[in-house]
């Protein structure tokens, strides 16, 4: 479903009131207090529980000593789940505004698809066993789509309708491509069963360090990007009179979803509903202002990704449910309520 912005939101937007800005810096640092309890918490939990206290000494305070060595070991999948949930977030909110559509995420324009047929072809016809191996092919598919969807959307004259209807027709391909591939080849089947519900449980530091330089250019191209981003949700016409360059703005921003959401689902398999609920949710106190949207859904991405996280650690002990269970379980009645929620207002 496509949805223009509203009339009022392609009013320019100008700057908030002082009063107002402060607001919402302030509620920015509440929102990163918010984001470091969670990352305590997601190392506290687990086969055996720590303390706060157990977690701050762990951090700063290394002596060797069994908490301390607890702390060490669960650092990296939250890490991984700082980077993965704001990158998730980022690139669900530069969607929403490429799309102009506030109920789009990556896997709109097919970006979750392209990760995912790239690791079972990985697994099927190249006997790809890490994940490590996956990280590359799955960053590689989820390019691979971006760049196609453009070109299919009309390239310089994509508009946001070429390129969701685009998207949309390669994810039903590849989805169909998938369940093929799967269903001829029992390792792949195997294979792709843990990694497509999305975990951070298999988080190293090797991982980390493979997709952090695409989270760090992802996230400054997307910052950079809320400016001339603002200008298009206006409408193309105001937009074009404002002096921003539509075709260029669409390619980055592409660029920008692209490299977020395949760096994310190369590290963690294809999380749903991040990427659509947190901006969604952000722009209902934020306004439609892409120059707070986008860093209220970095940090406020995260908190929901380590908080579902925890959740499932703690819903099946001793086993533990993958965070992309949990979000999808979560997801699913908070994404109905707000479509619900949208056509009430348009009435």
């Amino acid at each position: 479903m496509l949805v223009d912005s509203p009339p009022e939101q392609r009013a320019e937007i100008a700057p908030a009131p002082p009063k107002r800005r402060a607001i919402r810096a302030f509620g920015l640092l509440v929102s990163v207090a918010i984001l470091v309890l969670v990352a305590m918490v997601s190392i506290a939990v687990g086969a055996k529980d720590l303390s706060l206290g157990q977690v701050w000494h762990g951090l700063f305070h290394d002596s060797g000593s069994y908490g301390d060595v607890v702390v060490s070991e669960r650092l990296s999948r939250t890490v991984l789940g700082l980077l993965a949930g704001a990158a998730l977030g980022l690139s669900g909110a530069v969607l929403q505004a490429l799309t102009r559509n506030p109920l789009a995420d990556p896997g709109l324009l097919g970006l979750n698809a392209g990760a995912s047929a790239a690791v079972v072809t990985a697994i099927s016809f190249f006997g790809v066993t890490s994940l490590t191996g996956y990280v590359w092919f799955a960053f590689l598919g989820a390019a691979a789509v971006g760049a196609l969807v453009w070109f299919l959307g009309g390239s310089r004259g994509a508009t946001p309708v070429r390129l969701a209807l685009a998207g949309t027709a390669i994810s039903a391909a590849l989805f169909g491509y998938l369940q093929a591939v799967m269903i001829l080849d029992d390792a792949a089947l195997g294979a792709m069963r843990f990694w497509t519900v999305g975990s951070l449980s298999s988080a190293t530091d090797e991982t980390i360090l493979r997709v952090l330089p695409f989270f760090v250019v992802g996230t400054v191209l997307a910052l950079v990007l809320a400016r001339p981003l603002n200008a298009m949700e206006m409408g193309d016409d105001t937009a074009k009179a404002l002096g921003a360059d539509l075709n260029r703005t669409r390619a980055l921003a592409m660029l920008a979803a692209t490299v977020l959401c395949g760096a994310a689902t190369a590290a963690c398999g294809p999380i749903v509903f991040v990427g659509l609920m947190v901006p969604h949710v952000v722009r209902s106190f934020t306004g439609p202002d892409l120059r707070w949207i986008l860093p209220y859904a970095t940090i406020l991405s995260p908190v929901l990704l380590l908080g579902a996280d925890v959740l499932g650690r703690i819903a099946a002990r001793p086993a533990e449910l993958q965070v992309g269970i949990v979000t999808a379980v979560i997801g699913g009645p908070v994404f109905i309520f707000l479509v619900r929620r949208r056509r009430t207002a348009q009435l």
